[in-house]
């Protein structure tokens, strides 16, 4: 964390739905201690994200026609409330833990006329469903962010999660922006791709052991010959690019992961603003893969 979140940590308060005591340490503590706790600390300021910074999130998530939005931590409700009002979101959802907010996000949602496409729930965030979420935004502490991570990375593929101000620990972003000196991190939920999987395109068959570490892959290829090959790459959402092989010989291969299969994208397109490590490769236009 740079020295400008950390002096921001210190007298920060996010509208949270989990306990906040006295001792930042308690933040770092199980989930479910979070969760057990249901008392607030209402001594501790509401910290609101201004209103060009709401705009930018939601501009970087591309929130559109098809968005459901959650925001955890909701306060006064002006992200959940934006993305319907002014970015056309279908829905959207706000959760906090201080009553006094729901109640004041309820009544800014009726003013700004949009009541019946935005709720609010006064609940702890770590006992939320917000998997129904396409856009998923925050305001939150470092170490809440990161206790968040492992439930984020279980939503659908594709998924995007915005953050006002603090990043998600080792998940690094795939985009950062500073809007007025605030930062703004957005990440698209990768798929799962880690394991075994076999892979057959016009050089023949070929079988993949695949690491994963957030967005970033690789691995080993082994043939039909039992030469290997290393392999590394990325994923955005559904989308995954990969390499395998090295120098002159090395074969690019981009398409799309849906469950336990993989398919090359036509014309190798839909890798569009995703982190590309192919380089030189030569593209692979036609292959299929499955999960062993």
């Amino acid at each position: 964390m740079s020295t400008s979140r950390a002096s921001l940590f210190a007298g920060f308060r996010r509208a949270v739905a989990l306990s906040f005591v006295s001792s930042l340490g308690f933040l770092a503590s199980a989930p479910a201690a979070l969760a057990a706790n249901q008392s607030v600390s209402l001594d501790v300021p509401y910290v609101p994200t201004p209103p060009d910074v709401v705009n930018r999130m939601l501009e970087t998530a591309q929130v559109g026609p098809e968005d459901f939005v959650i925001d955890l931590g909701s306060g006064d409700g002006r992200i959940a409330i934006a993305a319907v009002k002014n970015h056309g979101a279908k829905g959207a959802m706000g959760v906090d833990i201080d009553p006094k907010r729901i109640e004041e996000a309820r009544e800014n949602a009726n003013t700004a006329g949009v009541a019946d496409k935005v709720e609010f729930r006064n609940q702890n965030l770590f006992d939320t469903d917000f998997s129904q979420a396409t856009v998923l935004t925050m305001y939150l502490l470092p170490d809440v962010n990161v206790s968040l991570r492992p439930k984020i990375l279980q939503l659908k593929p594709g998924t995007r999660v915005v953050s006002h101000a603090f990043d998600m620990g080792e998940w690094e972003s795939d985009v950062f922006e500073r809007v007025d000196g605030r930062s703004v991190h957005l990440w698209i939920v990768p798929a799962q791709v880690e394991g075994r999987w076999k892979i057959e395109g016009p050089d023949g068959a070929m079988e993949l052991d695949l690491a994963q570490r957030f967005q970033h892959v690789a691995g080993t290829a082994h043939d039909a010959n039992g030469s290997t090959r290393p392999v590394a790459g990325s994923l955005n959402g559904e989308i995954i690019d990969f390499v395998v092989g090295e120098g002159d010989a090395a074969k690019r291969y981009t398409g799309s992961v849906r469950g336990s299969a993989m398919q090359a994208s036509a014309g190798g397109q839909a890798l569009k603003g995703a982190e590309a490590s192919a380089g030189a490769a030569s593209p692979v236009a036609d292959w299929k893969g499955a999960r062993l």
